[in-house]
């Protein structure tokens, strides 16, 4: 018997906030991105651990938002708390995976796609690992082409969404890439909804395990307060807001500078015609 599935229970909010959350975790990973592109490489791990972070928290937040509205009519639905905290450490390291081959390696060529999709292949393992730790009187069935066309969706969306990151073209380049970002993940996400059909078979009792307003309203909380502290991170970096730093940090190397030419030195080697310059500290009474 199949039953009869709802994946908006509670009509369009969830939807919208779901978007709201996977958007602003996007913008908040991207920036970190572009951030970790201006620094020397002893910064650049911890700017990129940060974005990672923050990408994979608004993706898990989304993805259980979205799930707070998927209920099935014929049966209760429950929720495995270890499953449900394993696919958020997952899809966080599969995401910081990928979004460390491009901050190190570049956001072109063979460093973009591996990392794009490395990162799509972390969103897409996210949310059906999510889906294996739902509990109730049936099974799952999942068709197989609609799933395929999901994790495409997550792979392209991460792509062009890392690509972005790469170009540092300043805040409204960001936030139209976060915007396309949040659409792409929201529409994976349902998408692989989409696919989802549930055979009910008799079982003595309910089924094992927390209902979503007991178990992920309060999994939320973590995720939500870094979120917040990664926002304050980057209301407080200028740099990170503007997208363009006022200058490239560069390394301390043999043979480059480690900041350009002063214009008040370039300015006193300029020597007036028919005179001889002589630098200030170097002049002797006899020459003064």
């Amino acid at each position: 018997m199949q039953g009869t599935v709802d994946g908006f229970s509670y009509g369009i909010v969830t939807p919208l906030v779901a978007f709201f959350m996977a958007f602003l975790g996007g913008a908040l990973g991207l920036r970190c991105t572009t951030r970790s592109m201006f620094v020397t490489q002893s910064w650049r791990a911890g700017w990129l651990a940060l974005g990672s972070a923050a990408i994979g928290s608004g993706i898990w937040t989304m993805h259980f938002i979205a799930m707070m509205g998927f209920t099935v009519e014929e049966t209760p639905v429950r929720y495995d708390q270890t499953i449900a905290f394993s696919s958020l450490g997952l899809g966080v390291l599969m995401v910081g995976v990928g979004v460390f081959i491009v901050g190190y390696r570049g956001a072109t060529g063979v460093p973009l796609f591996t990392g794009g999709t490395i990162t799509g292949l972390g969103i897409a393992t996210m949310h059906y690992l999510g889906m294996a730790g739902m509990r109730l009187n049936g099974a799952l069935e999942y068709n197989t082409l609609t799933v395929t066309a999901s994790v495409v969706i997550a792979m392209a969306a991460a792509t062009a969404a890392l690509w972005a990151a790469g170009r540092a073209r300043g805040f409204l380049w960001s936030v139209g890439a976060s915007l396309v970002m949040g659409l792409a993940v929201s529409g994976m996400h349902y998408t692989g909804m989409a696919a989802v059909s549930v055979h009910l078979h008799a079982a003595p009792g309910g089924p094992t395990g927390d209902s979503p307003a007991s178990l992920l309203a309060p999994l939320m909380i973590g995720p939500l307060v870094f979120l917040c502290l990664a926002g304050v991170v980057v209301l407080f970096d200028p740099l990170m807001v503007m997208g363009r730093p006022d200058r490239l940090l560069v390394e301390r190397r043999p043979g480059v500078p480690a900041h350009p030419p002063a214009a008040d030195a370039v300015r006193h080697t300029l020597a007036r015609p028919g005179r001889h310059m002589v630098p200030r500290d170097d002049r002797t009474p006899q020459t003064r």
